[in-house]
């Protein structure tokens, strides 16, 4: 691929930059609308915690609130700090982590709604509304059987008692968190689904919060009133049966050098790879430090004109090493980009390779790319 063919903005002095993250708004737009579509008539909410998984969550939540959508949740208040002047008012801004201690009036002042994960949290917040003498919304977030975050059994009597005196919180929510809905044959998913159906029974009259993309999947019993879907938005597969969201991310990462090697020559530190014949090397300017994990080293591969390239010895912090001998002879050189995401390679190739799960490699893109929204 060349730089022109890309949708480089040439005045602000872009072209030349050592890679290129494209992210196609319209794609994730439609992938909203067709997750809202699925879990209608509950509504869906959009995941943007950590910075919505790289792409960036001002551009990501604005996109989608233009679709409809008024529910966004991070992981940690500085997050929602961040997000709360790129949404109108009327967005709803939830905290998965809910509060450390000491940031309840600033949430309140900011009308950032926690998500209540233990009865210390639930204490600490009452109390402030108390103080400020109003009502606080909050989502209340139960254990079904992960053991991550939210209140364990052990909490729900405390939780009921201090309901049974007074309120001083709006609950807006029931929640809890699917742990395999990526497996839709899982016996887990149906477990902590009677689990939350148990729960609703002990706290009756509250709306409930469920699936999350995987979730969306396994149908209506799932979606309650509130579905949160994050890696589907994304174009990330949700389960690992299905792959229908639209791609949202292309990488493309330019050439730095290029070379030709006898039979026998060691590439990469520690000289785990060594060519069997003569060998043309290509260097591309991104590596570990750019998302891209050294798991990948002697594995991975990338693109360039549907003609697979395989990385050869170790990724480096900053470049990987690819060998282009299947291309004709000048095929690429200093400054030709190549494929890391895109048509040929999707995020679950890359992730396959590296031993991973797509999520990771999406969240940990670099931010040495040009980004480059359509």
């Amino acid at each position: 691929m060349r730089v022109d063919e890309l949708d480089v903005d040439e005045a602000n002095g872009v072209e030349g930059a050592s890679g290129y993250l494209t992210v196609d708004l319209a794609a994730l737009g439609r992938n909203y609308a067709r997750l809202a579509k699925m879990v209608a008539p509950a509504l869906a909410a959009a995941v943007v915690k950590a910075d919505a998984y790289g792409i960036g969550a001002e551009r990501v939540a604005k996109t989608v609130y233009e679709q409809g959508c008024r529910h966004f949740f991070v992981a940690q208040f500085v997050e929602a700090m961040k997000l709360r002047p790129a949404v109108p008012q009327d967005a709803r801004i939830f905290v998965l982590n809910g509060l450390q201690p000491g940031n309840e009036d600033i949430c309140a002042y900011e009308d950032i709604i926690p998500v209540i994960n233990s009865i210390e949290q639930w204490r600490n917040w009452s109390r402030t509304a108390r103080r400020l003498g109003r009502r606080l919304p909050a989502a209340v977030q139960f254990d079904t059987g992960m053991s991550r975050l939210g209140l364990p059994p052990e909490e729900r009597p405390l939780l009921a008692e201090d309901l049974t005196y007074r309120s001083d919180v709006e609950i807006l929510f029931l929640m809890s968190h699917l742990a395999s809905a990526d497996d839709d044959e899982s016996t887990q998913n149906w477990e902590q689904l009677e689990e939350l159906r148990r729960i609703a029974e002990e706290f009756p009259g509250h709306d409930l919060s469920f699936a999350n993309s995987g979730g969306v999947f396994l149908g209506n019993p799932y979606h309650s009133a509130l579905a949160r879907p994050g890696i589907a938005l994304y174009g990330g597969a949700p389960s690992n049966a299905t792959r229908p969201m639209e791609p949202v991310v292309r990488l493309d990462v330019a050439v730095v050098q290029t070379r030709t090697v006898p039979a026998g020559t060691k590439v990469g530190y520690g000289g785990i790879h060594v060519t069997a014949k003569q060998t043309r090397l290509a260097t591309i300017a991104a590596g570990y430090a750019d998302g891209l994990p050294r798991s990948l080293s002697d594995r991975g591969a990338v693109y360039f004109d549907g003609v697979r390239l395989p990385i050869v010895g170790r990724v480096s912090m900053d470049s990987i090493t690819i060998d282009v001998s299947a291309l004709p002879e000048g095929a690429i050189g200093i400054g030709s980009l190549v494929e890391v995401l895109g048509p040929n390679r999707t995020l679950e190739d890359v992730a396959r390779e590296a031993g991973t799960i797509c999520y990771e490699i999406l969240a940990n893109l670099g931010r040495r790319y040009h980004r480059q929204y359509r």
